[in-house]
């Protein structure tokens, strides 16, 4: 933590979480939010829909390899410029974007958007442990990720209202104001919080020696995966929704938002809770709670799945609910994985999102697919990623205690 810390920061706390929430939903933004227009951009330019995936894969790999240098930069050069670069990089990107008149020009530019988006959510979560002790970081991480919930939510209907009063580059010119906005705010607003004695050299062998380091380091990556493989648990939910809505559950694509507003209503309500918990119960609790929600919540989902037929007035229930149980451990177990190493928190934060996005690109191409055509299937997926997480977390809570 900085020492300087109550001097960088004198508004309120909720402030600051609000500011670096937008830093992270910019990466969720530019994800979603041209996700209407996809049909519309493939007649513009003349697209196939593979040619109109990579549009899609080039950010998601751009967005997967650039995260794990962001926190590195940003332990040597400092939170604040590597901030304002990187969403000037992006504000770059999104006007490109909205000018590309080829499929190619529109890869390239998504590719390039991707690398620069990742930076709000890497270097932020490393602002949070600069600026606050752990009950205090816990309390705003689950302020950032209550914020950060509205996103997944909000893109998709600002995109296809956009879409629609225009055409798909009016989308890119709003992703394009948005970064030159938040470029503004966090000029004028985010202080520099990494203490002049915490730079790191950027020299090459001192950067693998932290990768390294990290990547040898089994309590690390069991609490990576103890953090971000449950997520998919509920991603590929989301993944599938138009399979799973629209075919399993019979539901009209007017009718989808209702499932989104209930995962994420899941969500926000587990930050909250996380944040209310903060100081009051240990750590180590509050993650077992938020597994042992996720745990029972899966079992109803594939005992039910197996026995019924899947209704749209509970199928969407339990995915919800596992949302709330994620959301409830994961800003502490976040905390966990960036003080294992506090001289390098922006690259704890690097790895951890790259492995995560990785993880997320693996189940979106190769596991949803497979599994989309049922229900039940939906549903045993969904407990065996939970369960991925769960093992990380049983086998190195022990070895945390040692410490």
């Amino acid at each position: 933590m900085n020492p300087d810390a109550a001097q960088l920061w004198r508004a309120p706390r909720w402030q600051l979480a609000l500011l670096l929430a937008c830093l992270g939903m910019l990466g969720p933004f530019s994800i979603d939010t041209y996700l209407p227009a996809f049909d519309g951009i493939a007649r513009s330019v003349g697209a196939t829909p593979v040619q109109m995936q990579q549009t899609l894969s080039s950010y998601l790999l751009g967005f997967a390899v650039m995260n794990l240098f962001h926190g590195a930069l940003a332990d040597s050069f400092g939170r604040r410029p590597v901030v304002l670069t990187g969403i000037a990089a992006f504000t770059l990107a999104s006007v490109g974007c909205a000018l590309a008149d080829t499929i190619g020009q529109l890869v390239f530019w998504r590719a390039v958007q991707g690398m620069c988006a990742g930076v709000g959510m890497v270097v932020s979560r490393a602002i949070i442990r600069d600026m606050f002790p752990p009950a205090d970081a816990q309390r705003v991480m689950s302020q950032v990720t209550i914020y950060f919930g509205v996103a997944p939510a909000v893109a998709p209907m600002i995109g296809g209202w956009l879409f629609v009063q225009g055409d798909w580059h009016v989308i890119f010119w709003f992703l394009a104001a948005l970064g030159a906005a938040l470029w503004l705010a966090n000029w004028r607003l985010l202080p520099e919080t990494l203490h002049a004695t915490q730079r790191q050299s950027f020299h090459p062998m001192h950067l693998l020696r932290g990768y390294w380091s990290m990547a040898r380091s089994a309590r690390f990556m069991t609490l990576v995966l103890a953090s971000g493989i449950p997520f998919n648990g509920m991603f590929m939910y989301v993944l599938a929704a138009p399979v799973f809505l629209g075919r399993h559950l019979a539901l009209g694509p007017t009718e989808f938002w209702w499932f989104f507003v209930l995962t994420i209503a899941g969500i926000m309500g587990g930050a909250w809770l996380s944040g209310r918990l903060a100081g009051r119960i240990k750590p180590r609790h509050q993650i077992r709670h938020g597994f042992l929600i996720m745990v029972l919540v899966s079992l109803f989902n594939m005992l039910a799945n197996a026995w019924f037929e899947p209704h749209w007035a509970w199928a969407m229930l339990p995915i919800a609910i596992f949302a709330f149980g994620w959301a409830l451990m994961v800003p502490v177990v976040t905390l966990l994985v960036l003080d294992l190493h506090p001289d390098r928190r922006g690259m704890a934060s690097s790895v951890q999102a790259c492995i995560g996005s990785l993880a997320n690109a693996a189940v979106a191409g190769a596991l949803v697919p497979l599994v989309m055509h049922s229900p039940l299937a939906l549903a045993v997926t969904s407990a065996v990623l939970m369960g991925v997480g769960l093992a990380a977390w049983v086998w190195v809570k022990p070895r945390l205690a040692t410490d």
